[in-house]
């Protein structure tokens, strides 16, 4: 009982100090956090594409959450709306993509979320629309439909589809990195958050973690082992990352980190 005790003290303890620490730093921890996780994941894990079943399958349950949330509580308060669309589009677009070129259980987990998602969408818009505040949703989707529209059609993946297949994917890809920023600046418009929403979100974050987890490792195969636990790991594998994989996962990469930093 006693090394227990002394165990949950020394955690809070930790968590106090980051608490007291200034944001530069706290972002600083979090990336630190974030690479150390993605190297033990290296070294441990076998079958990386579990990763990214993991993470669709943790972004259907941070959905079911806002499910339960709007059937129990009768409220979208906290919620955006555009964040939603984006989900939408980019689940729609993937969904189209993915039977055209793989079709597996990706298609199907991608598939359920997309209803999932439109469910939420036609709940906010009229069955909960009293308890949807549009004044603090106030990010505009072409901001982040139009550039990666265009990004898209400027770097997208080389394989033997056509070029049409190519810029949809990458079109789909760049617009999942960047489609929780609407709630981000709703949250920061409200100056608070909603437990079922903080639940919601936090789930987005880890499934986005995975995702992104899974294409460093898998695009950085090349990178050896110890390269990635020697003292410069973070400088060596994102130069070996850059040099040999696509520039479509590269620039995801940054899309993804940036999102997340925030």
């Amino acid at each position: 009982m006693g090394s227990k005790r002394d165990s949950n003290s020394a955690v809070k303890k930790v968590f106090e100090w980051i608490r007291k620490q200034s944001k530069k730093m706290k972002i600083l921890l979090a990336v630190m956090a974030m690479l150390f996780s993605l190297v033990a994941l290296k070294l441990t894990a076998k079958y990386h594409n579990h990763f990214f079943i993991a993470s669709e399958s943790i972004h259907a349950a941070g959905i079911l959450v806002l499910i339960y949330k709007l059937t129990t509580k009768k409220t979208c308060s906290g919620l955006s709306l555009k964040s939603q669309e984006l989900t939408a589009i980019y689940l729609a677009v993937r969904v189209v993509c993915s039977f055209n070129l793989e079709c597996d259980i990706h298609t199907l987990l991608d598939f359920a979320t997309f209803l999932f998602t439109a469910w939420v969408i036609f709940m906010i818009r009229f069955k909960l629309k009293s308890t949807y505040i549009k004044e603090l949703d106030n990010f505009p989707i072409y901001y982040m439909v139009v550039p990666c529209a265009i990004l898209a059609m400027l770097i997208n993946p080389r394989t033997a589809h056509i070029y049409f297949s190519h810029v949809l994917w990458a079109f789909c890809v760049y617009l999942e990195a960047v489609s929780v920023m609407p709630q981000l600046r709703m949250m920061q418009n409200a100056k608070m958050i909603e437990p079922f929403t903080a639940h919601y979100v936090f789930a987005l974050g880890m499934a986005r973690f995975l995702a992104c987890a899974h294409w460093i490792i898998q695009e950085g195969g090349i990178c050896s082992w110890w390269d990635m636990v020697t003292f410069g790991f973070p400088w060596l594998y994102l130069q070996k990352l850059f040099k040999h994989s696509s520039w479509l996962t590269s620039v995801t990469i940054i899309l993804r980190v940036s999102c997340r930093a925030n």
